[in-house]
């Protein structure tokens, strides 16, 4: 799918997410990368062949807990 040179990474690539933006509807929350990957405001993801992301959103300071 991927036409840019040099290619964006695959679908099954653990760097996917570093592909080309085609299409963004953050009204919707969601954009379609140009290997085909869909990518969700939540983090999780949706790959060409129907696999799922679990959303992968990093803990903010909010959630961390300290030892005293």
């Amino acid at each position: 799918m991927c036409q840019h040179q040099p290619a964006c990474p695959s679908a099954d690539s653990a760097d996917r997410e570093a592909a080309q933006l085609v299409a963004h509807f953050p009204q919707q929350g969601w954009s379609l990368l140009c290997n085909g990957v869909l990518c969700f405001e939540d983090t999780g993801e949706l790959l060409p062949d129907g696999r799922i992301i679990a959303p992968h959103r990093p803990l903010g300071t909010e959630h961390v807990a300290t030892a005293a």
